[in-house]
């Protein structure tokens, strides 16, 4: 990740908590641990944060504790291909007629693109997801109520008794901040909370992941293999991933990211 991003991300992260760890750091980033240090220093230098024992804070602490996770611009970036190629995949899936879930995310918003022909019923918690298919599509689109988290681009309510509680769908596409044997995982209270309210109103539950959230995990469980109908991944899968999936029930689609570079290259022959 390239330290402009890297420094985008850290400034993001102790707006939004009052301190910030190496660790934690080291995690939204992927990088090393003596980077991350690196960074701070110099941002400390920059007096556009504080340097503090094992971590970070913000100048000015935050008045409005926002989401752990990378902000959704930064995410948009990383693996889009194989992302765009997951979410054709995922809308492969959907039948006209047939109501849907899609969770906020940079991968599931990917489905927006395939769904511009369908009309069907979406609920979403997601500005980004709903704008694109109002301006796009002609499906119909509900959205959830609650507070907006502008970093990550989606509403999240505390209360039991939203609109949520309102939708049924047949399935619900979303995607997750690591994926292993314990099951689906998050980064934050809130978002735990929230999907798993989502996911009780739908029949069958999609999970769109790039391969690289096999090896990402988090002290929060969303829920555990079982409840997963579908996972949508891409070719860089490993063998002992797809087992555990086969062993747990659960069906796994690979999006192969090449397809549509090879057809459109067909056609300019």
């Amino acid at each position: 990740m390239h330290e402009k991003e890297r420094h985008r991300i850290i400034l993001s992260a102790v707006q939004e908590k009052p301190v910030v760890t190496v660790q934690e750091l080291v995690d939204l980033t992927s990088s090393s641990e003596a980077t991350i240090r690196r960074d701070i220093a110099a941002l400390h230098v920059q007096k556009r944060l504080r340097r503090v024992r094992g971590g970070a804070e913000a100048i000015t602490p935050p008045q409005f504790v926002g989401l752990a996770g990378r902000p959704f611009s930064v995410n948009e970036t990383l693996n889009a291909s194989k992302k765009r190629a997951i979410a054709r995949e995922a809308v492969e899936l959907c039948k006209d007629g047939e109501p849907i879930i899609i969770n906020g995310g940079t991968t599931t918003f990917q489905m927006v693109h395939f769904l511009t022909n369908r009309r069907m019923p979406i609920f979403t918690n997601s500005f980004p997801i709903a704008e694109h298919l109002l301006k796009h599509s002609k499906n119909t689109v509900m959205l959830s109520g609650g507070t907006i988290y502008r970093e990550q681009n989606i509403i999240l309510s505390p209360f039991d008794n939203d609109v949520t509680r309102n939708f049924y769908a047949r399935r619900m596409f979303m995607g997750a901040q690591g994926l292993g044997p314990l099951g689906l995982m998050e980064g934050d209270p809130l978002l735990i909370q929230a999907e798993q309210k989502l996911i009780d109103q739908a029949d069958e539950l999609v999970v769109l992941v790039d391969s690289s959230k096999f090896k990402q995990r988090s002290s929060l469980i969303l829920c555990g293999l079982a409840r997963i109908a579908t996972v949508i991944t891409d070719e860089g899968i490993e063998d002992r991933e797809a087992t555990m999936l086969e062993n747990a029930g659960v069906t796994l689609v690979v999006a192969k990211s090449q397809v549509r570079n090879t057809e459109e290259s067909s056609l300019q022959a």
